[in-house]
């Protein structure tokens, strides 16, 4: 099986393991714009017209019913918590009747996940009776049967309610993640797109599944995504990505389509914020899974694939949520129009991936350089571009990302002049990430064909220009991966003896943000930030 035990496979490390994968990193277009046929929905063709009704105007199941009626079983029952005899008073009874026991029900544990109410209300006959469906009850048992499994395997105890869009509050403190499944189409109007995209931002995280890897789902699931979160795709997860090493190493899922059992690449699709996954989408079924069954219709992920992926979800929501809580929050720059003795402005570098990912990073590490130097630094960022000819005047510009990214012929060429002009390139890989590592490399390669990226010397001035750098503090996945590091493993490109190119394959803005990152590969706050600074005094005083 692909998925596998977080003990380790052959005692590699999770970096090793990540990059042992061999696989390419595509990750700058959106998922539905990749043609990946590893994503291919199930193949069943709609069903019957069924007209139905709105829910209360917010949830439209649309015309087309074209899932099944259900896929798995109900819950169990609560089990009777009454012992032996209680609930019956002795005989001959008495004159008056003994009071029936209390229930020793233990305290509920908190909720986690919140399965939503999908789809207009409609009637059925089952076993010669009439009864109620919806489409989002098909696999009624699947997120609690799932904890119940991590409860077992993890230790973590939480569990899972159902909830309503009307009636949901829409708060991540309610309710850390919801859940959005079923088969059939459906749309949201504006009031709860608007209610979605806020509860995201303030921490919250929307899981989808397209049960039975049913194709009007999944569709619907990306328009809606589309509409919510304007200029942010879907897309392709990763595979360094922490929701694939949470808790359980994953490489490859196993799938299972018309009977048959294959290995392939993860088809999980995200949209990012910040530093954080808040959609995490499976086109291909889970929820069967978490429940323990499979169908012969359907593409799906195996039961134990399935809880696995599900386990590494929810160990990453848990790891993540107070991330979620603090991104929510905007950073002012104050003192952006404010006078200042050293003419000093950071530049941010955009780029085609996601060049920002710690967005209040950058004012903690200006507000940090002007405590703890004689610099009057100024809380200004400006966003910048190559093509813009106002970028040549910043002694530095800085850039980091996630994910892949390419420059063009011009790009380089400019990059190249500003470089050999007096201009000073950092830059980071946000959390760690193999992806931009790799990009980097292969990018700057291009920008100075002659010149390597090579290993700064701890004798370097860069090192000690202002503070003591020399030895810094990682964060324990460093040390997990890694080994004891415990110096500053920065690089750099060097022409004509004058440093042009710092780099640092391990995160410097999750530290600037100054608040833990519970996956990032990275430096802890106090050497990110004294890193920072010294780059920032090396620019201006070379």
């Amino acid at each position: 099986m692909a998925a596998s035990s977080n003990k380790g496979q052959h005692g590699l490390s999770r970096r090793v393991f990540i990059e042992k994968l061999g696989k390419t990193c595509a990750a700058g277009s959106a998922a539905g714009s990749l043609g990946l046929t590893s994503l291919a929905w199930g193949e069943e063709s709609s069903g019957p017209v069924n007209s139905g009704s709105v829910n209360s105007g917010s949830v439209d199941s649309g015309s087309v019913d074209s899932g099944p009626v259900d896929c798995g079983p109900p819950p169990k029952a609560r089990p009777h918590r009454r012992k032996a005899a209680e609930g019956f008073a002795p005989l001959p009874l008495p004159v008056t009747p003994l009071r029936r026991s209390e229930k020793k029900r233990p305290p509920a544990p908190p909720a986690l996940i919140g399965k939503m109410s999908m789809g207009p209300i409609r009637w059925i006959t089952r076993d010669g009776r009439r009864v109620k469906y919806r489409d989002w009850m098909t696999d009624p048992a699947d997120v609690s049967t799932l904890l119940q499994w991590t409860s077992q395997k993890l230790g973590i105890n939480y569990r899972a309610v159902e909830a309503d869009f009307q009636h949901f509050s829409h708060d991540p403190r309610e309710l850390p993640a919801i859940l959005l499944a079923g088969h059939n189409k459906f749309s949201f109007n504006d009031e709860i797109r608007a209610r979605l995209a806020r509860y995201v931002q303030d921490g919250g995280m929307i899981i989808g599944d397209a049960c039975c890897g049913w194709r009007d789902f999944g569709e619907s699931f990306r328009r809606e995504m589309e509409l919510t979160f304007p200029g942010r795709p879907l897309r392709k997860m990763l595979p360094d990505e922490p929701v694939f090493s949470s808790y359980y190493k994953i490489g490859d899922f196993t799938y299972k389509k018309d009977g048959s059992v294959y290995g392939e690449e993860p088809c999980l699709e995200s949209i990012d914020f910040g530093c954080r996954s808040g959609v995490v989408f499976s086109p291909r079924d889970m929820t069967c899974g978490w429940d323990g069954h499979e169908h012969p219709r359907g593409d799906r992920l195996t039961i134990d694939c399935a809880r696995q992926v599900g386990a590494n979800l929810l160990t990453y929501l848990l790891g993540s949520y107070q991330l979620g809580r603090f991104l929510s929050t905007t950073k002012v720059y104050h003192e952006a129009a404010a006078p200042t003795r050293d003419d000093f402005v950071f530049a941010q570098l955009i780029h085609e991936g996601d060049w920002d990912p710690d967005p209040s990073a950058v004012h903690n590490l200006l507000k940090f350089a002007r405590d703890n130097s004689t610099m009057e630094v100024k809380f200004r960022r400006e966003d910048v571009s190559l093509k813009d000819p106002k970028t040549a005047t910043y002694p530095l510009l800085y850039m980091t990302g996630h994910r892949e990214f390419h420059w063009n012929k011009e790009d380089v060429a400019r990059l190249r002049g500003y470089l050999l002009g007096g201009g000073i390139l950092l830059a980071d890989a946000c959390c760690g990430r193999v992806s931009f590592d790799m990009s980097f490399r292969r990018e700057i390669a291009k920008v100075f064909p002659d010149h390597k990226l090579q290993r700064l010397t701890l004798k370097h001035p860069l090192l000690r220009c202002h503070h003591d750098v020399r030895r810094v503090q990682y964060t324990p996945r460093v040390h997990e991966d890694y080994g004891n590091l415990e110096t500053a493993e920065l690089e750099g490109i060097t022409v004509d003896g004058r440093l042009l190119v710092i780099y640092s394959r391990f995160d410097l803005g999750n530290g600037w943000e100054q608040f833990p990152h519970a996956y990032s590969y990275g430096l802890k706050s106090d050497s990110a930030l004294k890193v920072g600074t010294n780059a920032i005094v090396f620019a201006i005083t070379h």
